[in-house]
């Protein structure tokens, strides 16, 4: 397989392994989201160290292993992205699997099976994205929106929805349920690596809310803030989180 059907393919078979342990009734729901954690990155880590030895490897669910930083590519993974809406049956959590290379978020696949039938989104078969309705739509967490996300909001006159993980929220711009998904609580590289290249594989814009690009395969895998949107609409939100940054400056 090439990279990207091997990052597609182990985010559907975890996907589907998940949704069996989720529906397997032996856990409870405290229990569930752990369960399938561990379940999936077994899966995955054991699968990439067998397929791809040479390359590194970063999971949320490992001990990480500063040997990554000696290589030039490196996958990074999210076995369950939204381990809490996993354990409360939701739709909205999701499973990254992505390739770094030379820093840069080369191939990706994120994996939506709490959506019916399963939805997999990947860099290598970009689909069309429908286009932007006149009141834009800005995706935020639905436990703990960003003060910078509901400020451009307001300024955009942007619909909020709220929704659970990172995975989910990028590729709602692309199922056309969001046009635009500012981000700037914390996060880390396994969160975002994925869904930002299979966005940049659909044609849209991906940066630090500064414009600053995203690299990945750092030492601190701290990757606090991330800007996804259309590029029509880039230059706009990000003039306005300068300003707001400004003003509170």
């Amino acid at each position: 397989m090439t990279d990207a059907e091997l990052a597609a393919h182990l985010a559907d078979v975890a996907g589907r392994i998940l949704v069996n342990v989720r529906e397997s009734g032996l856990f409870s729901p405290a229990a569930l989201g752990k369960a399938g954690d561990q379940t999936a990155n077994q899966f995955l880590c054991r699968a990439l160290r067998e397929t791809r030895p040479e390359d590194g490897l970063l999971s949320e669910e490992e001990k990480d292993d500063e040997a990554r930083l000696t290589k030039g590519r490196v996958w990074i993974v999210d076995p369950v992205d939204g381990t809490r809406e996993y354990g409360e049956a939701r739709a909205d959590w999701a499973v990254h699997v992505g390739l770094a290379i030379d820093g840069q978020p080369a191939i990706g696949a994120v994996a939506l099976p709490g959506l019916d039938g399963g939805t997999l989104l990947r860099s290598d078969q970009p689909v069309a994205i429908p286009p932007a309705p006149e009141k834009l739509r800005m995706v935020v967490s639905r436990t703990r929106p960003a003060k910078e996300a509901i400020a451009v909001a307001e300024r955009l006159d942007a619909e909020l929805v709220p929704m659970g993980s990172a995975g989910a929220k990028a590729m709602a711009v692309i199922l056309g349920q969001a046009d635009i998904y500012l981000h700037s609580g914390g996060q880390y590289e396994w969160d975002s690596l994925a869904p930002v290249a299979v966005a940049q594989a659909h044609g849209l814009h991906c940066s630090r809310i500064d414009g600053s690009p995203l690299i990945y395969n750092q030492r601190d895998v701290y990757l606090p803030d991330l800007l996804i949107c259309r590029k029509d609409h880039a230059e706009q939100v990000l003039q306005l989180i300068a300003e707001l940054t400004e003003k509170d400056g």
